[in-house]
């Protein structure tokens, strides 16, 4: 086992697009750190610098203690899962498991043991005689992990090893893959675009976005206490309601989101006690979907009224989509990116549901109703709108 350090990594590729900015990341020995952002954040990229399969641009990375920017990917001890599993469809379960320990020369007694270990580890020991097209979808994503565990490399990497799977299967491989892990004590770097993977599997979750790192932390404090506007929009499902409100202090705090006033509890301001600071101006409200709930079962919270758009029945609850009468801001921009959207772009963002709540299945709503929503103050969220960054 080893640590892994990224320290001011930059990659730059030939026609000039740079895909990664001024990386700086330690990954310690052991742990389980996930590397999450929408598609082009420069997060598998990243990955494949650990693995040498990209040059580093600028910085160092080391694994180990060891600076690996020169070192052949064959030399970095790490082993690589992907999320095409790459079996070789004319050689068995075992034969595919096996083959880098023979690529390695290792004596067959000790194939042999590792095998047999691994697929015990990974319940495939029925299936070691069968080709890859014998197997489900799960079953050949555990041949590819067992490949890379019987060679007991110092760093597993995992380029979103479950996009290929159907929604049970990944549940299923999520735990599987989490299990796995704490059981072997390796350092793994897993890649994914899905950030209920990031917050169910990882110790630490690093998001990253056009190539930036922007916060590293545990899944439940990054839920809590974004660090800046991306963060707070993009971790958590349904995504954080970004809603613009105007603040108001005297004496106490209130803010105004599109007509509906709501007090700011001391608990809120102490999580941002700047928002003191902002009277008179714009700020961005966060507001999470399980802190909107039935006004009609939660009396003694201040409250919003929004028009009914949508709603779907998933059960045990019901996400219901609204319409409130504020400007959405989008994780992706600040305000000032905003701005630059098209008239006509605008326009049809501005049509559409800009909030969303969870609400228990028994609650009847109508579509078209302007409904009164509870809001648990305490656990708003406040953004500098400009910037991005929280109001703390």
């Amino acid at each position: 086992m080893a640590d892994v350090a990224f320290n001011e990594v930059d990659k730059v590729y030939d026609n000039g697009v740079q895909a990664v900015f001024d990386l700086t990341l330690d990954i310690h020995d052991g742990e389980f750190l996930v590397l999450v952002g929408p598609s082009g954040c420069g997060k598998t990229t990243a990955l494949r610098m650990v693995a040498g399969l990209e040059d580093i641009s600028d910085g160092t990375l080391s694994i180990g203690g060891r600076v690996v920017n020169d070192v052949s990917p064959k030399e970095r001890d790490i082993a690589m899962v992907f999320q095409n599993y790459a079996l070789y469809p004319h050689l068995s379960v075992a034969e595919n498991i096996a083959f880098g320990l023979r690529l390695r020369k290792a004596p067959k007694s000790t194939i042999n043991e590792r095998v047999a270990w691994a697929a015990k580890l990974l319940d495939l020991t029925p299936y070691l005689d069968r080709k890859p097209k014998e197997l489900s979808g799960g079953q050949r994503q555990r041949v590819a992990m067992g490949r890379a565990i019987v060679r007991q490399p110092q760093v597993f990497l995992m380029d979103e090893p479950l996009s290929n799977l159907d929604a049970k299967l990944r549940v299923q491989m999520r735990a599987d893959i989490a299990k796995l892990q704490r059981e072997l004590q390796t350092t793994t770097v897993y890649v994914t675009h899905d950030q209920v993977e990031a917050m169910t599997m990882g110790d630490r979750v690093a998001v990253m976005n056009k190539g930036v790192l922007q916060q590293v932390d545990a899944p439940q404090r990054l839920y809590d206490r974004p660090d800046n506007l991306f963060v707070a929009g993009f971790i958590g499902t349904p995504p954080m309601n970004l809603l613009e409100g105007g603040v108001t202090v005297n004496g106490g705090v209130t803010v105004d989101i599109g007509g509906n006033t709501l007090p700011i509890p001391d608990q809120a301001l102490a999580n941002y006690p700047r928002l003191r600071d902002w009277n008179g101006r714009n700020v961005i409200v966060g507001l999470r979907a399980g802190d909107l709930h039935p006004a009609q079962e939660h009396g003694g919270m201040p409250q919003i009224t929004a028009a009914v758009e949508l709603v779907e029945s998933l059960g045990g609850e019901s996400m219901a989509y609204f319409k409130v009468d504020a400007r959405e801001l989008k994780a992706e921009s600040t305000a000032a990116e905003d701005e630059l959207a098209s008239e006509d772009e605008a326009s049809v963002v501005g049509s559409r549901p800009n909030l969303v709540a969870s609400f228990p299945p028994h609650v009847q709503l109508h579509l078209g109703d302007r409904v009164p929503i509870a809001v648990d103050a305490k656990n708003l969220h406040f953004f500098d709108e400009a910037s991005g960054a929280p109001l703390r």
